[in-house]
C-alpha cells in the first residue's frame, strides 16, 4: 500500500511579482495569487483529502485557506509543518532576482535562477548560495534535506491509502522532484498554484506528475 501526496505551490505573492528572492521572508498574496489558490482548490475537487499540511509561512497558510474554501467536501483542519518551508536564502532574502543571478551565476554564464538550477542542479546551487552568504545563515543542501526529510518521515507514517495535500514552495517542490526523478527539466520551476503528485510507500518515492494546473486525465 501507499499514500498519494499532492504538493501545491502557493499563489503568487508581491515578492514573486517583483522578482525578489523569497525564502523564509514572506510577501502577501496578490489578487492573482488569491485566484491561483481558488483555482487549484477547484481543480482538486475530485480528491477527498484525509490530511492537509502546509508550510508555516504566511503565504502558504493563506493559499491553503483560499484553496480549501473552494474545495468541496469535509476537509480536515490544515496542519502547519515547518519541514515544508521554502529554502532559506539567508542574507540574500529580498534581493532582486535578476541582480542575484548575475552576481552568483554570471561568471559561469548563468543569468537567471532557472539557468543556475539547470546548470548546477538544485543541491549545488544551495551550496553556492550558502557559501556566498557572509552571515552563514543560508541553508546548504545538507541543512535543507535534514529539515525536509522530517516532513517526509511524517508523511510516511500516515495510514496506507491516505490522500494528502501539502501546500509548499517552488524551490522546495522542484528540489523534491529532482531528488526522486530525472524525467523533468531542472530549469522548469513550478508555477504558482501548480500541482505535483507523489506516491509514497515505506521505502520508495515516485513522481507521478509535475507542475500541472489541472489534474491529468
Amino acid at each position: 500500500m501507499a499514500i498519494n501526496v499532492y504538493f501545491v505551490r502557493h499563489g503568487q505573492t508581491y515578492l514573486n511579482l517583483y522578482n525578489r528572492m523569497q525564502g523564509w521572508a514572506d510577501g502577501p498574496l496578490t489578487p492573482k495569487g488569491e485566484e491561483d489558490a481558488k483555482r487549484v482548490g477547484r481543480a482538486l475537487a475530485p480528491i477527498q483529502f484525509d490530511y492537509v499540511f502546509c508550510s508555516d509561512l504566511a503565504r502558504t497558510v493563506s493559499t491553503t485557506r483560499f484553496l480549501l474554501a473552494e474545495h468541496p467536501g469535509n476537509n480536515p483542519t490544515p496542519i502547519p509543518e515547518p519541514a515544508f518551508r521554502e529554502e532559506f536564502f539567508g542574507y540574500f532574502e529580498g534581493e532582486d532576482g535578476q541582480h542575484f543571478a548575475d552576481f552568483l551565476g554570471g561568471p559561469d554564464g548563468y543569468h537567471s535562477f532557472a539557468e543556475m538550477v539547470a546548470g548546477w542542479g538544485p543541491d549545488k546551487l544551495k551550496d553556492k548560495i550558502a557559501a556566498a552568504d557572509n552571515y552563514g545563515t543560508a541553508e546548504d543542501h545538507v541543512a535543507f534535506w535534514k529539515r525536509v526529510d522530517k516532513g517526509f518521515d511524517r508523511l510516511r507514517a500516515l495510514p496506507d491509502g491516505s490522500e494528502v495535500l501539502v501546500v509548499s514552495h517552488g524551490a522546495t517542490i522542484r528540489s523534491i522532484v529532482q531528488r526522486y526523478s530525472d524525467a523533468y527539466d531542472p530549469g522548469d520551476s513550478p508555477r504558482n498554484g501548480s500541482i505535483t503528485k507523489l506516491t509514497l510507500d515505506k521505502n520508495n518515492t515516485t513522481v507521478d506528475f509535475y507542475n500541472k494546473l489541472e489534474l491529468p486525465e
